[in-house]
């Protein structure tokens, strides 16, 4: 990913492995609430997702 000539973004569970995995790249964490899968709850949990991509969000102005 790191190395693709074009931008490249990926919204993927934030877990250590996948932080490693793409290592040079940058990396933003936001919370998501999966409500489809909290559904016999009644509620969405907040879980942490990481935004990656090879290039930084203020080359476009920002994102978040």
């Amino acid at each position: 990913m790191c190395r693709c000539k074009g931008k490249v973004m990926v919204s993927i569970n934030d877990h250590p492995d996948m932080r490693r995995g793409c290592e040079g790249c940058h990396f933003e964490r936001v919370d998501i609430r999966y409500s489809a899968a909290n559904q016999p709850q009644g509620k969405a949990e907040v879980s942490g997702e990481v935004v990656i991509m090879n290039w930084t969000p203020e080359a476009l102005g920002m994102l978040f």
